[in-house]
């Protein structure tokens, strides 16, 4: 159950934010196996001068069609994290004109007891899912 939260430069249209959205999707289905009906993505949104994202030292440029993605999950193994790395810049790029340096990804772990899908209950742990 990966939560996707995506912060963008501000300006993107409806339908670019959903041909995103769906590509992160995509993505997701295919490094980590989860059901099609587990999406959860949330999108926010902000002036230019109110998202600073550089490169590290690496030595490249980023646009203003930047994406900065923070995946909350369940612990996933490397070669998944590495699998979602590479098919989310291949698709944003083939879906949306998204160069690879300007995607950034963040993974945030935790685990079973910290999900509640609702009904006040804990579908994990309890059994559910």
């Amino acid at each position: 159950m990966p939560l996707l939260r995506f912060d963008l430069i501000e300006g993107r249209t409806d339908d670019e934010l959903k041909t995103l959205l769906d590509a992160a999707h995509r993505a997701m289905l295919a490094a980590f196996k989860v059901p099609e009906r587990d999406r959860y993505q949330i999108v926010t949104e902000h002036k230019p001068s109110r998202m600073i994202m550089e490169d590290t030292g690496l030595g490249f440029a980023r646009t203003e069609k930047a994406v900065l993605l923070q995946v909350i999950s369940r612990p996933r193994g490397k070669e998944a994290k590495q699998t979602f790395y590479r098919l989310l810049v291949e698709e944003l790029e083939k879906s949306c004109g998204i160069a690879p340096t300007d995607v950034m990804i963040s993974m945030v772990e935790n685990t079973d007891e910290d999900w509640s899908f609702g009904l006040g209950r804990a579908q994990f742990l309890e059994g559910d899912l």
